[in-house]
C-alpha cells in the first residue's frame, strides 16, 4: 500500500473510531462511591477544529479524509514557519526592527498547536445550521481590543486581550489583569495553551477547576435555587444536576464587566448550559448552549471531545497581573517624561 493511501486508510479509521467512541453503548460508565458517573481526573480540551465553521463547509459537519491530511499538511508548514521565525530572532538580535508595532510574545514551544483526541469536524459550533455565530442583537457591543496596538474605547475593558490605554489597570483586557483566562470560560472554548481541567467530586459538589487563572467552579448538585440576580461572578454562578449519565451545569449571573461570548456583548443576561458526558475511558463529550437574548438573535451550541491526561495540575502564575501590569504602566509614564524633557 503506498504511504499517502496508508495514512488515507488510517485517517478514516480514526475518524470512524472517533465516532464509535463517541456513540458506542456498549461503554459502562464507571461510578462514584455515590453512584454518580465518575468524571473525575484531568482533561484536555484544546481542539485543531475552528470554533466557527469556514463558509466554504456550508452546512457539511465533518472532513473528508482528503481535508483532514491536507489540514494537517497545513499545520506542519505553519509550525514549521514559526520555528524558523524564532531561529532567526536567536542569531539576529535586531528583529524584530525597531519601531515595530510588537515586541512578539510566547515562543512556539509553548503553544498547543493540536488536539489530543480526534476531532473531525468542520467547527464546534453544531447550532446554528451553519456552524458560526449568529447575528447580533442591533446595539450589542463588539469589543475591539486585541493583541497589538491599543484601539479606542472606553472604562470598563471587557475585551479578553489588549486595551485601550495604559493610564491603570482599568485599561486593560481582562486576561491582562488575571481575572479571565481567555480560553476557559465558560464555556471553554480551547485553543492557545494549558486548555486542561481537573474535575472533582463528592456526594453534594462537583468542582471543576481551570488550569488558566486557576479558577474553581463549585458547582452544588440537586435542586438548589441560584444565588440572587444582583451578586454577580466572572465565572456565573453554576447548578448541577445528573441526567442518566450526563453532568448538566446550568449557569447565570453572570458579570456585566465581562463579553457575553467572543468579541460580543456582555454576560449580564446569559444562560449558559454545559453537558458533560464520559462515553470512554479517556474521552468526555462536552457540549454547550449559550443564550443571550440581548446580544445574539438566536441562541449558540458547540461540541468537543476532551481527553484524558496521564497528570496532575499545577498552580498557574499569571505573570501578566504579577510583573507585566506593572512593567506596561511603568514603562507607560517613562514615555511619558521622555515626551515631556524633549518638549522643553
Amino acid at each position: 500500500m503506498k504511504p499517502n493511501r496508508l495514512i488515507l486508510f488510517v485517517t478514516s479509521l480514526l475518524s470512524m473510531g472517533l465516532i464509535q467512541a463517541q456513540s458506542d453503548s456498549d461503554y459502562s460508565v464507571p461510578r462514584t462511591e455515590w453512584d454518580q458517573p465518575d468524571l473525575q481526573g484531568v482533561w484536555n480540551f484544546n481542539s485543531e477544529t475552528p470554533m466557527q465553521r469556514p463558509e466554504r463547509f456550508g452546512t457539511r459537519e465533518y472532513l473528508s479524509p482528503e481535508e483532514i491530511e491536507e489540514d494537517r499538511r497545513r499545520q506542519a508548514e505553519r509550525r514549521a514557519a514559526a520555528e524558523a521565525a524564532e531561529a532567526e530572532l536567536v542569531v539576529n538580535p535586531e528583529a524584530p526592527p525597531a519601531g515595530a508595532s510588537s515586541t512578539g510574545g510566547y515562543n512556539n514551544f509553548w503553544y498547543e498547536r493540536a488536539s489530543i483526541g480526534e476531532n473531525v469536524r468542520t467547527s464546534l459550533i453544531t447550532y446554528p445550521v451553519d456552524g458560526r455565530i449568529p447575528p447580533r442583537v442591533e446595539g450589542s457591543l463588539v469589543h475591539t481590543a486585541n493583541l497589538g496596538p491599543d484601539v479606542e474605547g472606553d472604562r470598563p475593558v471587557r475585551a479578553i486581550f489588549g486595551g485601550i490605554g495604559k493610564d491603570g489597570p482599568e485599561d486593560r483586557g481582562l486576561s491582562e489583569r488575571c481575572l479571565v483566562g481567555f480560553n476557559s470560560g465558560p464555556p471553554l472554548t480551547g485553543g492557545g495553551y494549558n486548555a486542561n481541567l481537573q474535575i472533582i467530586q463528592n456526594r453534594d459538589h462537583v468542582v471543576i477547576l481551570t488550569e488558566m487563572v486557576h479558577d474553581a467552579r463549585i458547582v452544588p448538585l440537586g435542586e438548589r435555587a441560584h444565588i440572587d440576580e444582583d451578586i454577580r461572578l466572572w465565572s456565573g454562578d453554576s447548578r448541577g444536576y445528573f441526567d442518566g449519565d450526563t453532568l448538566v451545569v446550568v449557569s447565570r449571573n453572570f458579570s456585566k464587566f465581562s463579553p457575553s461570548f467572543s468579541r460580543f456583548g456582555t454576560a449580564e443576561h446569559k444562560s449558559l448550559t454545559e453537558r458533560f458526558t464520559r462515553v470512554a475511558y479517556d474521552t468526555v463529550n462536552y457540549e454547550w448552549t449559550l443564550e443571550d437574548p440581548a446580544t445574539f438573535t438566536d441562541r449558540i451550541s458547540a461540541t468537543m471531545p476532551m481527553t484524558k491526561v496521564a497528570g496532575q495540575l499545577y498552580e498557574y502564575g499569571c505573570h501578566e497581573g504579577n510583573y507585566g501590569m506593572l512593567n506596561i504602566l511603568r514603562g507607560e509614564r517613562m514615555q511619558e517624561l521622555r515626551e515631556s524633557e524633549s518638549e522643553d
